[in-house]
């Protein structure tokens, strides 16, 4: 189903404002073609309601026989007159609004007539009933009935594919005098003078309405902008707390939420950094304690048990510090970074392989990167024994796949093994190693970089961890 309103609120507000200017002009465009029109039909109706009254009364003023040719040779001027003994015009009067006002003009000049005395209506062409009643009025009017003053011939070559308005009038004896007038004709409103002035008003209002509705609604734009970068960096610049009083409000309101967010995250950071000092102290303590321990095999537990204390404590600080959002973006080749990482693993006899363009150019944190794409194929060689690399460049992102041939996880446990330290006891021992931190921050270096993280078993066999990153300007 198409769209009919705009998605954005700049767009929404411009519409409004485009069709309200457009109705409006529309308006005042008809009613000033009304006006046009019955100013127009008002003086045409007036000048020919009085021609036709002025020639009643001559011909009511003649003798019976003199009424044909007088008839004739009084018609001109935009008026062909002709008598006949019955009326041309069908008794049922009606018609349009200008039929109408046409007879009301006529009987408001012919005093002394009743009104079903005229009859009146209107044509697009003259009826060709009409043509030859007026040839035959004109022969037996005579050869000069059909000349006027200065020799200039008149009749209805005048009112050829022209609407006209035909009237007939009913004399005292009965006979009728029958009226061929052109019908008010009006210019189209665009051939009009005010059409273009009325139009170029109207584009005016127009553009300065979409520029207006742009430059109000663009800090809007500003601060989605700014809150979708919150998202991905705490530590992304304020907004300018400019524009309008409500903008300037909800801009003020945002950099002082950024704030205390940034606060908390950096509080969060110093206090466990403080706990990782301060536990360094008597680990160092048990580790003196049990060098000296006389139980060889209890002084290597204890030391084991102590170098797990210390690496756990070391990977929650690095989660804690969140240097994938303090880290700078750079521009860096990310099929370079992802075969250097294949090509370290290759060198150590593992099953590693990329299969991706040898060069592509992307705006992000390299370190942190770096140990994300390294966490992933750690693990798929690890619990997998292979790893397939694949990088696909698109317009709307880049997604790097990493396949592996192991057992897969429970659907269960697809989500639940970013959670920070949560390991899946079965395949993911301590034994093995790690702290169960791992995937936790591929995930936090991919949203930082506003990308995802999602894993999937394969229907062959074996994990997908598959990563999509927003290609930035």
């Amino acid at each position: 189903m198409m769209r009919v309103l705009p998605r954005t609120m700049a767009g929404r507000a411009v519409l409004v404002l485009v069709i309200g200017v457009l109705v409006s002009q529309l308006a005042a465009l008809m009613l000033f073609a009304g006006e046009r029109r019955s100013l127009w039909s008002g003086a045409r109706g007036h000048f020919v309601a009085e021609r036709m009254a002025a020639v009643a009364a001559q011909v009511e003023s003649l003798a019976r026989p003199e009424r044909g040719s007088a008839a004739v040779r009084l018609g001109g001027a935009g008026v062909t007159v002709f008598w006949s003994g019955e009326s041309l015009v069908p008794e049922a009067v009606g018609g349009t609004w200008d039929t109408l006002f046409f007879r009301r003009m006529m009987l408001r000049h012919m005093d002394g007539y009743s009104d079903d005395s005229l009859r009146v209506t209107y044509a697009e062409a003259l009826p060709s009933a009409w043509h030859e009643a007026w040839q035959a009025s004109r022969r037996r009017a005579g050869p000069r009935a059909g000349m006027r003053m200065g020799g200039r011939r008149h009749g209805m070559a005048a009112f050829s594919g022209v609407p006209v308005f035909l009237a007939s009038l009913r004399l005292a004896e009965g006979d009728w005098l029958n009226f061929v007038a052109p019908a008010p004709g009006v210019a189209p409103i665009w051939a009009s003078r005010f059409f273009a002035p009325i139009l170029l008003a109207t584009l005016v209002v127009a553009g300065l309405s979409v520029w207006a509705v742009r430059r109000a609604t663009r800090p809007l734009g500003m601060l989605a902008a700014a809150a979708a970068r919150l998202g991905t960096d705490v530590n992304a610049p304020e907004i300018p707390e400019g524009g309008p009083r409500e903008v300037a409000r909800a801009a003020k309101a945002f950099n002082e939420m950024q704030r205390r967010l940034r606060g908390f995250v950096e509080d969060r950071t110093q206090m466990l950094a403080a706990i990782s000092h301060d536990l360094r102290t008597p680990i160092t303590r048990l580790r003196l304690r049990a060098e000296f321990m006389e139980d060889g095999e209890q002084r290597e537990k204890m030391l084991a048990d102590l170098d797990e204390m210390e690496t756990m404590i070391a990977a929650t600080l690095f989660f804690a510090r969140d240097d994938a959002a303090r880290e700078p973006r750079t521009s860096l080749d990310l099929a370079a970074l992802l075969q250097s990482l294949v090509s370290d693993r290759a060198d150590s006899a593992a099953d590693a392989h990329f299969d991706g363009p040898d060069h592509l150019e992307f705006q992000g944190r390299p370190l942190s990167l770096k140990r994300a794409f390294d966490n992933l194929i750690g693990n798929a060689l690890k619990y997998g024994h292979t790893a397939r690399v694949g990088l696909i460049a698109e317009k709307e992102g880049v997604h790097v796949s990493v396949d592996d041939d192991g057992p897969g996880l429970p659907a269960g446990e697809l989500e639940r093994v970013f959670t920070p330290f949560y390991r899946v006891e079965r395949s993911r021992s301590r034994e093995t190693g790690g702290v169960g931190l791992g995937l936790s921050v591929v995930r936090s270096v991919i949203r930082a970089h506003g990308g995802e993280v999602t894993l999937v078993n394969r229907a062959e066999g074996g994990l997908r961890a598959t990563v999509t990153l927003p290609i930035l300007p």
